[in-house]
Order: structure tokens, then C-alpha cells, then sequence
């Protein structure tokens, strides 16, 4: 037997990540992952740009003795 991925590119409606609301919509599922990829991406960069003032603003440590 193959891989699943061999099965779910000839039966593309057995595929769960091709639904939608509950309708088969692969162009849609496809456009809302990658959505939220872009989401998730800008999200991680001004979390960076967060990161990076707060670095900048932070005062020196005090020596520890």
C-alpha cells in the first residue's frame, strides 16, 4: 500500500484539510492556510521588533557579587 498522500492526491475529497466550514472547498482551504501562515509570520517579525527595543531600552545589569 502507498503513502497516504499518494491516496489523498487521487481522492482529494477523503483529504479532512480540504474542508472548509464543513464543505469541500480546496482552493479555499488552501487560500485560509495560507492566511494564516502570513498571520502567524508577521506576527513572529514584530515580535522580533518587540524583542529588539526592548533590548535596546534595557538598562545594564547590575554586577552580581
Amino acid at each position: 500500500m502507498g503513502e497516504w498522500s499518494d491516496y489523498f492526491e487521487d481522492f482529494p475529497d477523503e483529504n479532512p484539510a480540504n474542508y472548509v466550514n464543513g464543505r469541500f472547498d480546496p482552493q479555499g482551504a488552501a487560500a485560509q492556510r495560507a492566511a494564516e501562515s502570513k498571520l502567524r509570520q508577521d506576527q513572529a517579525n514584530l515580535n522580533a521588533e518587540i524583542r529588539a527595543i526592548i533590548q535596546k531600552h534595557r538598562p545594564p545589569a547590575a554586577d552580581k557579587k
